[in-house]
């Protein structure tokens, strides 16, 4: 790739790579991801109109998956951009500003999904552990603030990064080896020491991820011990029922943060292809597998959805009658 090693465009601008040596078939590289975010977009989207408009579905679960959908809708969204731009129109160039806002929100929007699903686990420890204050415990006006908590921690927590990349003097390439800009791969451009970048990463990492992580494992731990003092057998398989969904949301997260991590630490030896794979697995399969997991694993939302369908096709047959 031509890089251009003008002093005052290197000051501000990064590029952007996408499949480093199969630029010739990015165009049917495309196809895949074009898929992929189209099917986001609309499962997302799905989910949260058949949420809004179902007077039914307005409980604490389900007003837990539409911030959910949201949230993977967002996180979907902040990447399409540069991704597709590449694929498409070879479209490296990304300016400084706008990659710093980028990253801001990729990252945000990663801590507010694991701040989610902590918010679901506690509504599952509700649900099954102390059924009779459901209702109580878990009112619209303390779920609202449990959604705007985890976004303003988020987003605090996220917004120094921006600023301590800033400061920096970037004097090696400007070539970023993703599609999208990333904190830790733009901080290891920089000339000068970025070890308070590493120790905030590291900070901003445990006490949310890895807090996070540790309270939804506390959570199921309380809850199995719940479930398992339960007498009826076909009550405990009910009540662990209600659960599938958001266990395998969470380990649709957590899955590929691990081994995004592990490759990142011990793969050096990888070819580059594989890095890409995995980051794209990261921000993508979550997002994109959410909404098929709850539409096949809740009932009440794979109801709804057939009967939206059931709608769509009646209206069809009626303007053909």
């Amino acid at each position: 790739m031509t890089v251009l090693y003008n002093s005052s465009l290197q000051k501000a601008t990064f590029f952007l790579t996408g499949f480093q040596g199969l630029e010739g078939l990015h165009r049917w590289i495309s196809i895949p991801f074009c898929s992929i975010y189209l099917t986001v977009v609309v499962g997302n989207l799905t989910i949260l109109h058949v949420i809004r408009t179902d007077v039914t579905l307005h409980e604490p679960m389900y007003y837990f998956l539409a911030m959910l959908a949201l949230t993977d809708l967002g996180l979907c969204l902040s990447t399409l951009p540069t991704v597709m731009g590449i694929f498409w129109f070879d479209a490296r160039e990304i300016g400084i500003p706008a990659c710093f806002t980028q990253l801001f929100f990729i990252h945000t929007l990663s801590l507010v999904e694991s701040s989610v699903l902590l918010s679901m686990s506690i509504d599952r420890y509700v649900a099954i552990c102390n059924p009779l204050r459901y209702s109580a415990v878990l009112t619209p006006a303390r779920i609202v603030r449990m959604g705007l908590s985890s976004v303003l921690r988020s987003a605090l927590l996220i917004l120094p990064l921006p600023f301590l990349l800033k400061r920096f003097q970037y004097c090696r390439s400007h070539v970023l080896a993703h599609a999208y800009c990333l904190h830790l791969e733009i901080m290891k451009l920089a000339c000068s020491s970025i070890l308070v970048n590493h120790i905030y990463g590291l900070f901003v990492v445990a006490c949310t991820v890895g807090v996070d992580s540790l309270l939804i494992f506390l959570s199921y731990a309380l809850i199995l011990r719940t479930v398992l003092s339960i007498a009826s057998h076909q009550e405990r398989l009910r009540a662990l029922n209600t659960c599938v969904s958001h266990i395998c949301a969470v380990l649709l997260f957590y899955i590929p943060m691990i081994g995004l991590s592990l490759v990142h630490r011990f793969g050096e030896h990888l070819p580059r292809t594989v890095h890409l794979l995995m980051s794209y697995v990261y921000l993508l399969v979550p997002p994109l597998m959410n909404p098929i997991v709850y539409s096949i694993k809740t009932k009440q939302i794979r109801q709804r959805i057939a009967k939206k369908f059931e709608f769509i096709k009646s209206l069809g047959c009626f303007r053909q009658d």
